[in-house]
């Protein structure tokens, strides 16, 4: 099964982008239907690879890193909720920037897509 990136790009909340005190964060909120990811892929910056350590994703205010990740303790994207990606350690300089987001979904296999957003104000 393959999942056209177009639809993937749905995931993201134009403007979510944003700075905050340790570093970056952007918002998914899935119109979709509910998945699972058995592991996170890096994400990237303007095609850059940030390290899985550095990242996490906070859903009804509880932080997983992405390493924690695995088939026991998925990446669950519950429909019609927000999900927050934050990014420790690196802040972004304004204007725009290219963000890539993937995982591996059970079943599918690697999934991934590309954004372009303009960091808004910081949190």
């Amino acid at each position: 099964m393959i999942v056209p990136s177009f639809l993937l790009k749905r995931l993201y909340v134009k403007g979510s982008l944003r700075n905050n005190d340790d570093g970056f964060q952007l918002q998914l909120r899935n119109s979709l239907g509910s998945g699972y990811a058995r592991e996170m892929l890096p994400l990237t910056l303007d095609g850059q690879e940030i390290p899985k350590e550095n990242c996490s994703f906070v859903v009804e205010g509880k932080e997983t890193r992405f390493t924690q990740v695995s088939p026991e303790n998925p990446f669950t994207l519950a429909l019609n909720r927000d999900t927050t990606l934050l990014v420790k350690g690196q802040t972004l300089s304004p204007g725009a920037h290219r963000i890539g987001i993937g995982f591996i979904v059970q079943g599918i296999g690697p999934l991934s897509f590309e954004v372009t957003d303009v960091l808004g104000d910081p949190v």
